[in-house]
């Protein structure tokens, strides 16, 4: 008993005296915040001590909150929160606060949450130092056991998993300029209010509060944990200056190699990625396409138009573990992550961006919806979805997906014997193609684009996988990228899926030393 009302006194001296009623804050006081903020001069966020920016990852990693600390243990809440410290990558502290039915509180930083690596650690560490984000728990898997399942630290970034996955892609709250010359820009949220549900509540909502030097943002999320995790965002943004690149609903990934590439020399992992592809459909041609993901030799962007985008997501369709091997990262565990705006957004471009990485390190691919029209300074700019994290079935496509990407040489035995062209090989499963018989007559419809050659293409069924095989060659245009796009059908409808692929001009399939 005396434990347990030293953790109820010690979760109460988190809160300072009631600032405003409950009663008179919603989404709209944020985005009157945000509309408020952007009409002043942006003023970067104050970092914090050097000391704290300057730990390993190591030292970093041994700054760990006390799990019977979290917000709303006392009450056994299904949602708990446990903030994240400052150090290493995330500098800057941020604003959090309690919406309960006392009030709006801050969330008041006290060191003593914490277990250091060192006494010289905990000694340097400010009374005032503020806290870099915060992650909420919720029991998953088992009624007594509280996972991890969202987390909102650095920048405007935040990981979510569903039950069976294990944190890998990112969301973000914004994309700004990605992949432009000028330098990418990284707003922040720098405030947010965490509305206390019941203790047996299956949702919760919370806010934040975005500002950057082109603009400031309101943001509610509206969270529900399960086999799929599914927020669902309301934003509204007020650009402070024009805005070259604007990326709504940004998702962020890695990909090192796959069954599509060359392995790079000296790895013995058959593939190693967070994500195998971006996944496209556009409401106005009801088309759903599927590009699988490279890791380029030189920054490469791609614009794929949409007229009503109906959803985009980085996804990890391949969640087999002999294709990854690997008992430490467990690729195989990845999450997808999908995204369906609520109501029409209008033309625009779904953008991938994919950069060139040495290793499995660096987060390499982003995806984001870009709205065709300008954006500049004084609008107000609306954007709602639904973001869910979870399987690699979250799109819930009614086509044949594509299971595998495979290319190689098309002047050798296995590949061909066309000088300079390219074998690709693409098995599609499920959808339409379940009901087929192994001899029934599915057609496969290439184009190849940028004045390549198709030489040849057909398709067979692979019995041992249960699959629909498209075997491709061409030849890319001299100096030109390979740019081909398939699906399968039959005399009556479309059967999967658009597959899409670019090789860039000049790729050696014989795999360079990296």
């Amino acid at each position: 008993m005396t434990k347990g009302i030293s953790l109820f006194t010690g979760v109460l001296s988190l809160w300072l005296p009631l600032h405003a009623s409950a009663a008179d804050f919603d989404f709209s006081s944020v985005v009157d915040k945000a509309r408020t903020l952007a009409a002043s001069p942006y003023k970067s966020p104050e970092p914090v001590p050097k000391f704290l920016q300057e730990l390993s990852f190591h030292d970093y990693q041994g700054i760990r909150f006390k799990a019977e600390n979290s917000l709303w243990n006392e009450s056994n809440s299904a949602f708990q929160v446990m903030p994240v410290p400052p150090g290493l990558f995330y500098k800057y502290p941020v604003k959090v606060h309690v919406i309960d039915e006392q009030g709006v509180h801050p969330l008041k930083f006290d060191k003593n949450q914490f277990t250091y690596p060192n006494t010289e650690v905990e000694r340097l560490i400010p009374a005032d130092l503020g806290y870099a984000g915060f992650k909420l728990t919720f029991p998953l898997k088992e009624p007594e056991v509280q996972s991890q399942f969202l987390v909102f630290a650095g920048a405007s970034y935040y990981r979510a998993v569903g039950e069976d996955n294990n944190f890998g892609i990112s969301a973000r709250g914004l994309a700004m300029n990605t992949g432009l010359p000028g330098g990418e820009e990284f707003p922040d949220f720098v405030e947010f209010w965490l509305e206390r549900p019941t203790p047996d509540a299956k949702v919760m909502t919370f806010y934040g509060l975005l500002n950057g030097k082109s603009l400031a943002g309101a943001y509610r999320f509206t969270v529900t944990p399960g086999e799929n995790t599914v927020l669902d965002v309301q934003s509204v943004l007020f650009p402070r200056q024009d805005v070259e690149l604007l990326g709504i609903a940004p998702l962020t990934s890695m990909f090192y190699y796959g069954e599509n590439t060359i392995r790079p020399r000296g790895e013995w992992r058959p593939q190693v990625h967070d994500s195998d592809g971006l996944l496209v459909h556009d409401g106005a041609s009801d088309e759903w396409l599927w590009r699988p993901l490279r890791n380029p030799q030189t920054l490469n962007m791609d614009y794929f138009a949409t007229q009503n985008v109906r959803g985009f997501g980085l996804l990890q369709r391949d969640t087999e573990f002999r294709n990854y091997m690997d008992l430490e990262a467990h690729y195989d565990g990845r999450p997808s992550a999908w995204v369906e705006p609520t109501g029409d957004w209008g033309k625009g471009n779904v953008v991938l961006v994919q950069l060139p990485t040495p290793d499995e390190t660096n987060d390499n691919i982003v995806a984001f919806w870009k709205p065709e029209a300008a954006v500049g300074k004084g609008q107000e700019l609306k954007y709602d979805y639904q973001i869910q994290f979870g399987g690699p079935d979250i799109a819930k496509s009614p086509l044949g997906q594509t299971e595998a990407s495979f290319l190689g040489d098309g002047m050798r035995i296995g590949g061909g014997n066309e000088e300079g062209a390219i074998r690709l090989i693409v098995d599609f499963a499920g959808g339409p193609l379940t009901e087929l018989k192994a001899d029934a007559a599915v057609l496969g419809d290439v184009s190849v684009q940028q004045d390549g050659e198709l030489i040849e293409q057909f398709v067979e069924y692979v019995e041992p996988l249960k699959r629909w095989r498209l075997s491709i060659l061409a030849r890319p245009a001299p100096d030109r990228p390979l740019n081909v796009r398939a699906f399968l059908k039959d005399e009556e409808q479309t059967l999967t899926e658009t597959w899409q692929y670019e090789l860039p001009a000049g790729t050696d399939l014989l795999g360079p030393a990296k």
